[in-house]
């Protein structure tokens, strides 16, 4: 396999990692679950064709989201009533009484990540002259409202796959436009969705 121009531009996390990948082709949507015991499942979908402004830039490709469960640990307070003896001396007897003691216990519950993948593939009608080149710009939101971006060219003819990994998205967008070699310059489609955690 021939492997395909790539460039990379915008602050990512660590742990997001962003390798050309061939595009996922005739998705179809799926959602499948598995067992309960391993409190995962996956959701796939297709997104896209999305055009810049003047039409000489489309992105599009498929977007998988895998759940995986995991125990997550913590101590949490139980309020427990204890029956407690001991001899009065007055009374020169054994007294009983209910109590009612704080005790903390080590829980755990059910708790989720969501991987997602993204696949583009990002084409290029005008690869000659001034602004020659496409470009998309993902922006991911997580649940607290806090955004990254990735963002990938294509300066040639054909076609070119790009793929990118992150966790726990709310939602993932995609903006198609032109521009040079070194940055987007107009002709913006605007954000267009790409994934909802809603849909999971």
């Amino acid at each position: 396999m021939r492997s395909l121009p790539r460039t990379l531009i915008g602050v990512a996390p660590p742990a997001i990692v962003a390798a050309a990948a061939p595009a996922a082709a005739g998705a179809t949507t799926a959602t499948t679950a598995t067992p309960a015991t391993t409190a995962s499942s996956t959701y796939q979908d297709s997104w896209g064709a999305y055009y810049s402004s003047d039409h000489k830039a489309s992105a599009e490709g498929h977007v998988t989201v895998e759940k995986k469960g995991y125990k997550f640990w913590y101590w949490k307070t139980f309020f427990v009533k204890k029956k407690i003896c001991f001899f009065d001396k007055k009374k020169h007897e054994k007294v009983c009484k209910e109590v009612v003691k704080k005790e903390k216990k080590r829980v755990w519950e059910w708790r989720y990540d969501h991987f997602f993948t993204v696949d583009s593939t990002l084409t290029n009608y005008k690869w000659w002259g001034g602004k020659k080149c496409a470009w998309e710009t993902f922006k991911v939101v997580d649940k607290h409202g806090h955004a990254w971006f990735k963002s990938f060219k294509n300066c040639h003819k054909h076609p070119v796959h790009y793929s990118f990994s992150g966790k726990n998205a709310a939602h993932i967008y995609v903006d198609v436009s032109r521009g040079n070699r070194h940055e987007p310059t107009g002709y913006h489609s605007g954000w267009q969705d790409v994934y909802h955690a809603s849909a999971m």
